[in-house]
């Protein structure tokens, strides 16, 4: 070739330099969005967000760490209830426990107080003095129930004369005794008489005073119309 076929001219190069600028200014324009943000802008604000700013400081505070807390949180409050669960649980179990126990011990008193031997004092009615006094007023009582007629006072007054009061008397020398059957008790009752005239409801023991009593003053009423009749042996 020629030099003026490889040489290029001041306008050539010009040209040149004119197409290249605007094939660079068109490849730029094509990587700029239509709203104006730059690439980088754009790839920065899809990023996720992986820090919170705090209100009152340049201090930043991992997003994480908010939901540790909140997790923290919510298990302390779970493992509360939990043990205020237990506790009534276990409350309740103790009163259970302590009223199943007092039931057993109110069921062992009763079976031992079934089992016990009636005694003299648990055949008397509550209220009635295990005493003289208390033997003559539960003896009236049951000799109006059964239609047995006497006082207060003529039951005393038959009483210390024949035992002084005292419900083990018994007398050995009179002709009852000689003949095997002595007189016994507080109204020195002898035991054919006793079992003639024996009160149902009463022990069948001549020496137990409410059964003594209420056998001589039916046999009194029978024979003299009452006890209050009666001023001497009989």
């Amino acid at each position: 070739m020629s030099a003026s076929c490889t040489r290029l001219t001041k306008v050539h190069r010009a040209s040149i330099a004119g197409i290249a600028a605007a094939g660079v200014a068109a490849i730029t324009l094509s990587l700029v969005p239509s709203n104006g943000t730059t690439e980088t802008e754009a790839a920065a604000q899809a990023a996720p967000v992986a820090w919170q700013a705090d209100a009152g400081s340049t201090k930043t505070i991992p997003v994480h760490a908010h939901v540790t807390n909140q997790q923290s949180t919510i298990e302390t409050q779970v493992e509360a209830a939990a043990k205020a669960a237990a506790k009534i649980q276990a409350e309740a179990k103790a009163k259970l426990a302590a009223a199943a126990k007092k039931a057993a011990a109110e069921a062992t008193a009763k079976k031992r107080a079934a089992e016990q031997p009636t005694s003299r004092g648990a055949e008397r009615k509550a209220g009635y003095a295990n005493n003289l006094d208390g033997w003559i007023r539960q003896s009236l009582d049951i000799m109006k129930k059964n239609g047995i007629p006497g006082s207060y006072d003529g039951l005393h007054r038959n009483i210390m004369r024949e035992s002084s009061g005292d419900p083990r008397a018994i007398n050995n020398w009179d002709i009852n005794a000689i003949n095997g059957v002595p007189s016994k008790g507080l109204l020195q009752v002898i035991q054919p008489t006793f079992n003639a005239y024996h009160v149902k409801g009463t022990p069948h023991d001549l020496y137990h005073p409410i059964a003594n009593i209420v056998a001589a003053a039916n046999y009194a009423a029978d024979r003299y119309g009452t006890i209050d009749n009666v001023n001497g042996a009989y």
